[in-house]
């Protein structure tokens, strides 16, 4: 009988888990070995409140990964696992678990899924490579911005071109009508 409340809390954690492979656009795996509860805790806060960074047992990760249609993770859910699911900026998330990486090396970054896709390690290490969304988004906004400057100047030009002809001719028939008063 005391086998049932633990099945039934297996069973909601692998359903729990399962609801964040679906919701997240990208999770990133990891192991934690040799990480203390304070460096999570801080792991935690540098990932910002759209990462949720879970600890989680393989078998379950495991489950939940297939009930969530994601395969190809199999391989990567060995040793002490914890997943980051991402609902924000999948390139945010992944430079800060790189930094964290860098400065705390008993973090590992195992691989993950990136747009319902497996990925490995040296794919989350490139998209921590790229700009992050606000920062493309600006540089596409500065872009527009000088080619609709540049193609303002170019109709204004004709216009500017066609006052200075017509102010040119004024000056014109003004000296010409000066000099046969004259």
């Amino acid at each position: 009988m005391a086998d049932k409340p633990v099945r039934a809390d297996k069973a909601t954690a692998v359903a729990e888990l399962t609801e964040h492979f679906r919701n997240a656009g990208a999770t990133v795996l990891t192991e934690y070995r040799g990480l203390t509860v304070a460096q999570l805790t801080t792991l935690r806060r540098s990932l910002g409140r759209e990462t949720t960074y879970a600890v989680a047992k393989n078998t379950l990760a495991k489950r939940a990964a297939t009930d969530a249609g994601i395969s190809g993770l199999d391989t990567l859910f060995t040793g002490p696992t914890a997943l980051a699911f991402v609902s924000g900026d999948p390139v945010e998330a992944a430079k800060s678990l790189r930094e964290f990486a860098k400065a705390n090396p008993a973090l590992v970054i195992k691989g993950g899924v990136f747009e319902g896709k497996a990925i490995t390690a040296a794919e989350v290490n490139k998209l921590a490579d790229l700009e992050s969304r606000e920062v493309l988004l600006a540089k596409l906004a500065g872009g527009m911005k000088a080619s609709l400057s540049k193609a303002a100047a170019t109709f204004q030009a004709p216009l500017s071109k066609a006052a200075r002809t017509v102010a040119a001719l004024q000056d014109k028939r003004a000296q010409e009508g000066g000099a046969e008063a004259a």
